[in-house]
């Protein structure tokens, strides 16, 4: 579980490391916050102890109760240099907001408070987001600055264009938006884009196959997985395409999204774009069997009498179909819903049957998991044995199915870089 500390400096934007924290730990990071004194009067540490599970330190003066480790690891057995400790154990340090006054400290190497101490001490990666009037950010002393930070190699977010702090300004010098945020540090996490330059095709959604104009067969899958794997796959410098079955949830800036609803039309969709991509990762529902035919309009109740009779027929099996045309290098990652005992087992068979390289076998049997639900428990099943990534969030799950990609192209020559 990578680690990010959040260093919030006193600015209106601070507001935004709210949302930023309640992102980065639902995509499973975890999370410690460190402010100066000036961000308190923004946002109070009690709403980010909340959000953490952890205490927020201000001063270098104060016992921290965790003794410098993050959420659910172990406590040392002596209480070390708060300052010194979160650093080291983090793995990537964020300051967000960062003002023009911390950027001074930091370029000159000042550390008179918790936060410019933990920077100062910083081995980690240090990622600086700069917020604050335009005037103040275009000044020649903040410029020189921030090239003085590059050049040591500190990260640093370029602020957006848009209305300002106070009523009627406008210009650079917003904070970038929280999932920005995000993005930027799991960039930073994955070495500059662990699958920088890959093509990955994503599958998400549920088929739903006509009865009549108005009925159709489906299932209730809602997408959410598939599209975590998508945005999670984005982050690392993957390029994406999601073809998406009947999905209504938002959709992510820098991902090609292509629309389907049947199970031919997802078949049709995939195999277009197949060849090109370096990994296929089928999410979707995709129905098994179809109505042989599709009336044209709304079947009543008095046309059908007291029983309606549909004939069934089998739809392509999209994912072997692809399979069997694989050129080499090339990853396929199928997903297995299963419900109750055995699913483990159908996970492997289905494995070998269609040649794949992972399967992702989830049990819907259990409460709170599954289609439509916030959270996943899911087994990654590979030649080399299962995997198990217990209930969490669907983003903590998709981390954990790329970690696995990623370990399989080292072994099989794709491109990954």
């Amino acid at each position: 579980m990578p680690r990010i500390l959040l260093g919030v400096c006193g600015g209106i934007a601070a507001y935004k490391a709210l949302e930023f924290t309640r992102l980065a730990l639902k995509a499973g990071h975890s999370v410690r916050v460190v402010q100066t004194e000036a961000a308190t009067r923004f946002v109070g540490p009690a709403s980010f102890a909340g959000i953490t599970g952890a205490p927020v330190l201000i001063t270098e003066w104060e016992p921290d109760p965790l003794r410098g480790v993050f959420p659910g690891d172990p406590l040392p057995e002596h209480a070390p240099l708060s300052h010194l400790a979160l650093v080291e154990r983090a793995d990537a340090y964020l300051i967000a907001p960062a003002t023009a006054e911390t950027l001074a400290k930091l370029a000159n190497g000042l550390a008179d408070n918790l936060l410019t101490a933990a920077a100062l001490a910083c081995k980690r990666p240090l990622i600086v987001a700069p917020a604050m009037n335009n005037a103040m950010y275009e000044h020649p002393a903040t410029q020189a600055n921030l090239a003085t930070l590059r050049a040591r190699g500190v990260t640093v977010l370029e602020p957006g264009v848009g209305p300002l702090g106070s009523p009627g300004e406008f210009g650079v010098g917003r904070l970038p938006e929280p999932p920005e945020l995000l993005a930027a540090v799991e960039d930073v996490l994955a070495g500059g884009g662990a699958l920088d330059g890959l093509r990955v095709l994503i599958s998400a959604g549920g088929t739903r196959e006509p009865i009549d104009a108005v009925r159709f067969i489906g299932n209730r899958s809602s997408g959410r997985m598939g599209f975590a794997l998508a945005e999670a796959a984005k982050r690392r410098g993957a390029n994406v395409t999601v073809v998406a079955a009947n999905v209504s949830l938002p959709r992510a800036p820098g991902i090609e999204y292509v629309d389907v609803t049947t199970a031919a039309q997802l078949a049709d969709a995939c195999s277009e774009r197949f060849d090109a991509c370096d990994v296929l990762i089928m999410a979707a529902a995709v129905a098994d069997y179809r109505p042989e035919e599709a009336h044209g309009g709304k079947l009543k109740k008095d046309q059908t009498g007291a029983e309606l009779n549909l004939r069934l027929v089998r739809t392509t099996d999209v994912l072997s179909s692809l399979a069997d045309r694989r050129r080499p290098g090339q990853l396929l990652v199928g997903f297995a819903a299963e419900h109750g005992d055995g699913a483990l087992a159908y996970g492997r068979s289905k494995l070998e049957r269609k040649k794949l390289d992972a399967v992702v076998v989830n049990d819907v049997s259990g409460a709170g998991i599954g289609f439509d639900a916030a959270d996943n428990e899911v087994w990654i099943v590979t030649a080399d044995g299962e995997h198990h990534v217990p209930k969490t969030s669907k983003d903590a799950v998709a981390a954990a199915i790329l970690d696995s990609v990623l370990s399989r192209s080292s072994s099989n020559d794709t491109k990954v870089r």
